[in-house]
């Protein structure tokens, strides 16, 4: 399990490697813009029931720690799911299905929309 080290609180938040890797790249990208936002999750087997959520802002300090040595394969569709649930004003949650692509039904589209949908500005540029 990677681990999330918030603020100055000496215990992390405890995460999939995975899950972890597209974290950080949204977290990165948003708060590299000067983007605040809230950050959820539901508790894990070892930990007093319920969910917790912190504010991330760029002031306050962040650390990575992956238990893999190599950096995990990251998925596009669900970086950028991500990232939209992290620009809403729900914030991100990290209780996502890792498995579960992004299956949105596309409506047919004529030229203008295509067009739209393929040059929209995106919060997920690199891992």
């Amino acid at each position: 399990m990677a681990k999330l080290f918030y603020g100055t609180t000496p215990e992390p938040i405890t995460i999939d490697d995975r899950m972890l890797a597209h974290v950080k790249v949204v977290v990165a990208t948003k708060l590299r813009r000067g983007e605040s936002f809230t950050l959820s999750w539901t508790h894990g087997p070892n930990e007093p029931v319920g969910r917790s959520t912190i504010w991330l802002q760029p002031s306050i300090p962040l650390r990575f720690v992956f238990e893999s040595e190599q950096p995990e394969s990251l998925d596009q569709n669900l970086l950028k799911r991500m990232a939209n649930d992290a620009n809403s004003s729900r914030g991100l949650s990290l209780d996502i299905d890792m498995d579960q692509q992004v299956a949105a039904p596309k409506p047919a589209a004529g030229p203008a929309q295509t067009r739209q949908r393929t040059a929209p500005r995106s919060l997920v540029r690199a891992a």
